[in-house]
């Protein structure tokens, strides 16, 4: 099956993700691509199951069974996308022109879902006596607070949840992400949350008689600023991923230009290594703020806590991946990465994961973002050959 089709449906279909928008325009949720694959699974003749994560915004897993299989794999690929604004392209006419796909969610990730969904329907049609059981899974809220693949991940660790599609606990989860086709075997987590200041308002005629809490906050920025400067010295580097990284991304504040404004917000991005707790490392920014600063603050309760991705147990099945990849296109890299991925989620189940997948994350959430359409193809080829041939190391 080509991908190229497929992915021309995918990228047409909008599936914005709001993050954190409370009334979201016609493009957001993942409602009108989840119907689609849907009828996808159905036409298939594969068992399918779509479950609702969150209102509107559900998780696809459908399933081969091979009798004789040694191994159950999980693919999995999330629906949504970051947002459009600032696109210099028609986000969803999923254009080719040059060898390339364009739209949003080309490279991130409906490129690599669409390679997924190509190798499993050759699965399903082709039935090699040698392949594994195989879980395709489409993810919801992978770009805000990854709610979807913990949800997936319930599945085989909640004894109150169950699906006749994920009896049990699989060997290995390969997760697709835009990784120019080499393997990520680990990669950092990423622990958000708020931080705020509280002022008084009053008329900005007689801004005396107020406390401004964007002035209060200015003095937490410029402490967050050194901080995010001496954290490398202070958080030894992975030697995969790199070193630790803080960063403000965005700054909230007052109703009005003509009242002083009585609260005030950022959100804070902390980039957490393998072997990194992802709340203590919220207490470590704290008790570096709370020692140089007079202003108070509040530091408000995380919406994702930084999971990272470890190489303490892929190794073996990386080694299997590679051979294929090898074969394929010849030999390409083992590597970490600063970004994170579902992949962290059900590693920390205790099942290998890693990550996988056609196109540059240099391309992933871009202005033009665009896919390769040979190494679309080339994934597909891939994963097919692999989910064929694997067995438990």
């Amino acid at each position: 099956m080509d991908p190229l089709p497929l992915l021309q449906q995918l990228v047409a279909i909008p599936s914005v993700n709001p993050m954190g928008r409370t009334t979201p325009a016609p493009e957001f949720l993942e409602t009108r691509l989840t119907e689609f694959l849907c009828g996808f699974f159905r036409d298939l003749g594969v068992p399918y199951e779509a479950i609702e994560v969150m209102p509107g915004r559900s998780n696809v897993i459908a399933r081969f069974d091979n009798p004789g299989a040694k191994a159950t794999i999980v693919l999995d690929a999330h629906q949504d996308t970051v947002p459009i604004e600032g696109m210099t392209i028609p986000p969803f006419a999923a254009e080719v022109r040059d060898g390339r796909l364009y739209g949003r969610g080309a490279c991130d990730v409906k490129g690599g879902m669409a390679s997924m969904i190509a190798a499993f329907a050759r699965l399903v049609r082709e039935r090699p006596a040698g392949a594994a059981n195989v879980i395709m899974s489409c993810t919801c809220d992978e770009e805000c607070t990854a709610k979807g693949i913990l949800d997936l991940a319930k599945l085989w660790t909640d004894p109150q949840r169950h699906s006749p599609l994920v009896p049990g606990r699989p060997d290995l989860v390969v997760c697709a992400e835009p990784t120019d086709l080499h393997i990520v075997v680990a990669h950092r987590g990423a622990t958000r949350w708020k931080i705020q200041t509280i002022g008084k308002a009053a008329h900005s005629s007689r801004p005396s008689e107020g406390i401004n809490a964007i002035y209060r906050m200015a003095d937490v920025l410029e402490v967050l600023e050194h901080f995010a400067s001496e954290l490398p010295g202070m958080v030894p580097e992975h030697p995969l991923c790199g070193p630790a990284t803080l960063s403000v991304g965005r700054i909230e504040g007052g109703i009005s230009v003509n009242t002083v404004p009585d609260e005030c917000s950022i959100e804070i991005d902390r980039r957490v290594l393998p072997g990194e707790d992802g709340i203590k490392v919220m207490q470590q920014v704290e008790e570096y703020l709370r020692h140089r600063l007079d202003v108070d603050f509040k530091m408000l309760p995380p919406w994702i806590v930084g999971q990272s991705l470890s190489d303490h147990n892929n190794g073996p099945w990386a080694d299997q991946l590679m051979g294929v990849i090898t074969r394929h296109v010849g030999p390409r890299k083992k590597m970490g990465v600063p970004y994170g991925t579902n992949a962290s989620r059900t590693s920390a189940t205790n099942v290998p994961s890693m990550v996988f997948g056609p196109g540059s994350i240099y391309q992933a959430h871009t202005v033009d973002e665009w896919i390769d359409i040979a190494e679309l193809r080339q994934a597909a080829d891939i994963y097919f050959d692999f989910c064929a041939n694997a067995a438990v190391p």
